[in-house]
């Protein structure tokens, strides 16, 4: 039979179908018969919507004037075409949405009900990469239908909002005009529905700062006088996540409004607004795209605004605004060609088709001649075209949602064989994608074997660390990577070992292994030969060869049966590098490898590292001389991209001579400025003893051999101290036992009451790990917003056990026989040589408060009490004289050496690991401590800013106290030596201490005679620089200050006085700038 005669029959039947959905008595008559017509269709093939002139016969019934019937089975018809032949008919239904929301207008409610059901059920068949297209065509129904039509077309746009919320918030840009337009119409039913999907619209935009505001930023697009309320609610808000590209299609319109306002107040508030914002758009691209109307607005403040005030924050502005990429010609960016890259993925899809696809035979006609066919391709095209300008390469499902799926249907219905096709669409344009950034291949066969040779991309968040950047690396070389902190050393390392760089060979092609600077996460219960033979990695390994190894790092049989949790930092590295070695790694990533281990065990790692010439390691240290001993490459981070020079660091340094402050502490660009410390009461020498351990010995919980026995030792205001020995010494636990983060066992501590001591712990980021989720200017107003440091109430030492519990309820007996219970302590002030403490009795009133000498609470064992009691009024006397003001914090620790912008904008989880070392620092000098304790300072900070760090310790006028296996840094600062070995302390150098830390010092018996305390020897040339404490300004005998009264003024000074004033706020209204006081000066 011929396809005439098909054609013929197919007519006829498909005839009697429309018939009979024309004169359909009822509604499920008629819904009955748009199935059968919708399953006719799907089992004939989509050509019969052009062949049988499906579509236009279904465009006639919802047109007929006459006959709401026709116009009912329209919409039912739509209905049954989007539920039974789904996804694959959503293009050509896509024509067909204007004429089915006109029929929103129709005067019969069972019409209008059957079209919401149809435009429900065609708008499910779209998947979220078509929001575009969708919306396209709803912004043509909104600005040209009539008002249930636009009511309609805007509640549609808001179900797109819960499935495809990333797509929506990329199309606020184009779709935001649109509503707004719409919430300006005359009936109030349009205008309601526009407000409604703005809001929902907006809540798309993902930051957490804007959500507050969103209210208030969709009023500001109805109603005009609002938006210099809008601008004071974000002038209050501190700006914390990443503005992207939503965030300004929504902001920009309103700052742009703002900025011309006429008030000078609402431009002052929103130049300020806007370089708070644009400190965050990191992406150049959106910077480039969305701020260039803001600039001449900006500009225009910058220039010809009444204030200085105003005109000095527009051009902070206006830096920001340029630095970030925007400009006033707004042509930065050619605009995306979205059409012509559709006709070029059309063409691509057209020639990827398989021929039998399109090749006429007796049952179907040639497909490149059906206009639906056409229809298909053209929406398909454009889905690849957005695709490809997101590359969004690797997503397969994402591709087969908007390429295979549409395709099944004209392929025969074989969902294998347009899954397929997709594949082969995606693999076209992925290969013109990789081609772009193809590595050069210049391979030299006299570098050996060639590990990876790949091109990829490296972020940290929205952060973009390196750019479309070569990783090339041969076997046995031994590359160092040099960067300043921050710029994502360690985030690489990180993503080599957990797979994720673009094109680097899996592990079972390259074995690659990372060696970092703690056991994360894993059961450091078990002894250390027990702890490797529970590795899931290694279980055919013998506990003989195990043993081996760890003999070789230095565990001997006593240690390998230690516990893993009582290992020091050292141990632990060295721990890491033995299960590192028995997993035979091809690329071995070492960060940080030489922290916590001290010179012999470097220089056995040095050793090992270069013995092993079949193994590629990638390193990233901070130790110079390390680097120049170990590496044969340098991998330089510079303009987002990754640099190679032959030779280790020496050669290295000799290319670039600004890299000099790898090798000198002093030759450094970075700038670290600490406050000063604060004075102390009752000290006149800043050689006097403040703080001092007398015959200590510290026992570790389950151990029975001290870490510690019979340690003396002392500091003063003048001390300059190293503390070195091997790992495992016993080095940081003597921190602890004078910084009071623990107890001896026996002997004393003694500590001056109002002595505060700034302590950065060796593994420092335990102080940061509950607050990942604040930036580092949000941490310290957390730490110190009290007016003391939180910390030191949660010192170890100061949680009471159950004996000292029990001393409260210990009786005092008055003079009068009266007794009472203590409470707690209320004040403290000065007794003669000591204190005395105002005590709240239970039970009592506060009138009934006594004050308590300080040798008295001692005697009676409230030790811990009054030790708690001293360090919460150090810590005010420090940190509640302080402003916990954003502004004076950001400027705090921009002296400490973390960028501003960092600090205010950034969470600390996003922080390296050197900038959270700054932090931690910058934290505990806040309340102008008078000691200052650095254990192991140099782990993760490069050499500019230990250089810094070590020019900063050098002119501060408080105590050091620094543990530390970078000899040079030890001995460019520390004149005074500690070496700690096998438990006992021995002292090297020069003391700078005399004994008597303070009036009512008291020295116990059987100390050492070891002790500093004791030395008469000259004091360093530290000792020499000002303190308050050897001011001599708190020296009690020091004569009063005579007490000058105020003469009174006479009328005519009065008049004068009065007059001054008033020239002077004259001056500051025609001038601007900080209000003056009201005074008596002149």
């Amino acid at each position: 039979m011929s396809p005439a005669t098909h054609t013929e029959m197919d007519a006829s039947h498909f005839s009697i179908l429309f018939e009979s959905l024309r004169s359909a008595p009822t509604a499920p008559d008629a819904k009955a018969a748009a199935d059968r017509l919708a399953r006719e269709i799907s089992k004939q093939g989509f050509h019969t919507f052009h062949d049988d002139a499906i579509i236009g016969t279904i465009h006639k019934f919802a047109t007929n004037k006459t006959s709401g019937y026709e116009r009912e089975s329209a919409a039912m018809a739509f209905q049954s075409f989007a539920e039974v032949l789904g996804p694959p008919a959503g293009p050509v239904l896509l024509s067909s949405l204007p004429i089915l929301f006109d029929l929103y207008m129709d005067k019969g409610e069972v019409v209008r009900q059957a079209t919401a059901k149809a435009t429900k059920a065609i708008l499910k068949l779209f998947p979220p990469e078509s929001t575009r297209l969708v919306f396209k065509t709803l912004e043509g129904i909104i600005e040209n239908g009539k008002w249930r039509t636009k009511v309609a077309a805007l509640d549609a746009m808001r179900t797109f909002v819960n499935g495809a919320e990333e797509a929506v918030a990329t199309e606020l840009a184009a779709t935001l005009p649109a509503v707004t337009t719409a919430m300006h119409d005359t009936k109030n039913e349009v205008a309601s529905a526009a407000g409604k999907c703005a809001t929902a619209l907006c809540t798309t935009l993902a930051n957490a700062d804007l959500a507050p505001h969103i209210p208030i930023l969709v009023k500001c697009m109805s109603d005009p006088t609002s938006v210099p309320l809008c601008i004071k609610s974000l002038s209050n808000t501190t700006f914390v996540a990443e503005v992207t590209a939503p965030a300004l299609a929504v902001l920009v319109p309103l700052l742009t409004r703002a900025l011309n306002d006429r008030s000078m107040e609402v431009q002052r508030r929103t130049v300020v607004v806007i370089d708070n914002l644009v400190k965050l758009v990191r992406d150049p691209i959106v910077a480039a795209t969305y701020l260039g109307p803001l600039v001449a607005g900006v500009e225009k403040i910058a220039t010809g605004a009444a204030f200085p005030e105003v005109r000095a924050f527009a051009e902070g502005a206006l830096n920001t605004l340029k630095k970030a990429g925007a400009s006033s010609d707004n042509n930065m960016l050619p605009p995306r060609d979205a059409a012509g890259e559709a006709l070029v993925a059309r063409k691509v899809l057209a020639e990827c088709l398989p021929e039998r696809a399109v090749r006429a035979d007796a049952t179907r006609p040639d497909l490149t001649q059906d206009p639906y066919f056409a229809a298909v391709l053209d929406f398909v095209a454009a889905l690849t075209a957005d695709l490809t300008y997101s590359k969004r390469f690797t997503d397969k499902n994402a591709w087969n949602r908007c390429v295979g799926v549409y395709m099944t249907t004209w392929l025969a219905n074989n969902k294998e064989a347009s899954a397929s096709y997709a594949e082969a669409v995606r693999e076209h344009f992925y290969a013109i994608e990789r081609a772009k950034y193809a590595p050069v291949d210049d391979e030299d066969p006299a570098e050996g074997e060639l590990l990876c040779n790949t091109v990829f991309s490296l972020a940290y968040g929205a952060l973009l660390l390196l750019s479309h950047t070569t990783l090339k690396l041969y076997r046995g070389r031994r590359y160092g990577i040099l960067g300043t902190n921050g710029s994502g050393k360690s985030t690489l390392m990180r993503q080599l070992r957990d797979g994720k760089v673009e094109n680097f060979p899996p592990q079972d092609e390259l074995r690659c292994l990372m060696v970092e600077h703690s056991l994360q996460g894993e059961d450091t219960s078990l002894s250390v030969i027990d702890f490797i033979a529970a590795d899931k990695a290694l279980p055919h390994v013998p506990r003989d060869k195990i043993r081996e190894q760890l003999l070789e790092v230095g565990f001997d049989d006593t240690r390998q049966a230690d516990v893993v949790g009582g290992l020091s930092g050292g141990w632990k590295m060295k721990l890491e590098l033995a299960r590192a070695m028995l997993y035979n790694a091809d690329l071995l990533l070492l960060d940080e490898p030489t922290n916590h281990l001290d010179r012999a065990s470097v220089a056995w790692l040095e050793k090992y590292l270069i013995s092993h010439k079949n193994v590629t390691c990638l390193i990233v240290s901070h130790d110079s001389r390390f680097l120049d001993h170990v590496t044969t490459d340098i991998i330089h981070y510079e303009q987002k991209k990754l640099v190679y020079y032959r030779g280790n660091l020496s050669s290295f340094v000799e290319i670039h001579p600004e890299a000099k402050s790898y090798y000198t502490l002093a030759a450094t660009s970075v700038k670290f400025a600490f406050p000063p410390p604060g004075s102390l009461m009752g000290v006149r020498s800043n050689t006097r003893a403040i703080l001092k351990m007398s015959n200590c010995t510290f026992t570790y919980p389950g151990k029975t051999t001290p870490s510690l026995m019979e340690i003396s030792c002392a500091l003063s205001l003048s001390s300059r101290v190293g503390i070195i020995g091997p790992n495992g010494a016993g080095k940081s636990t003597i921190i602890k036992l004078l910084t009071g983060e623990t107890e001896p066992q026996v002997g004393t501590v003694y500590k001056h009451p109002s002595l505060r001591i700034g302590y950065v712990s060796q593994h420092a980021t335990h102080h940061i790990e509950r607050h990942l989720e604040k930036t580092p200017i949000q941490y310290i107003q957390w730490r110190f917003q009290d007016g003391h440091d939180r910390e030191v109430l949660e010192k170890a030492t100061r949680v009471l056990t159950d004996e000292e519990k029990a001393l409260y309820d210990k009786d005092f007996v008055g003079k009068n026989g009266q007794r009472r219970k203590l409470e707690l302590i209320m004040g403290r002030q000065k007794l003669k040589k000591s204190f005395q403490y105002e005590i709240k009795w239970r039970g009592l009133d506060h009138r009934f408060n006594t004050w308590i000498p300080r040798d008295e609470l001692l005697e009676k064992g409230f030790q811990k009490l009054v030790s708690q009691f001293d360090d919460l009024e150090a810590s005010r006397e420090g940190a509640g004289q302080r402003d916990t003001s954003a502004h004076i914090i950001r400027k705090h620790l921009e002296d400490i050496g973390l960028d501003g912008d960092i600090a205010q904008y950034n969470e600390i989880a996003g922080l390296s690991g050197g900038q959270k070392i700054k932090l931690v620092i910058a934290a505990c000098l806040w309340n102008n401590p008078q000691i200052c304790v650095l254990d192991e300072p140099s782990n993760f900070l490069d050499r500019e800013a230990l250089g810094g760090l070590a020019v900063a310790i050098r002119n501060w006028a408080g105590a050091v106290v620094i543990i530390s296996h970078n000899e040079e840094f030890v001995n460019a600062l520390c004149p005074e030596i500690w070496n700690i070995s096998a438990g006992r302390m021995t002292h090297k150098g020069k003391a700078a201490v005399v004994d008597e830390a303070f009036a009512d010092f008291k020295s116990p018996r059987g100390s050492g005679s070891n002790t500093p305390a004791r030395s008469r020897v000259q004091s360093p040339a530290a000792s020499t620089a000002a303190t308050p404490a050897g001011s001599g300004a708190e020296d009690k005998g020091a004569p009063p200050v005579p007490v000058v009264r105020k003469k009174k003024m006479t009328r005519n000074q009065m008049k004068a006085q009065e007059e001054r004033r008033r020239l002077r706020k004259l001056h500051w209204l025609q001038v601007g700038g900080p209000k003056p006081e009201d005074t008596d000066e002149d």
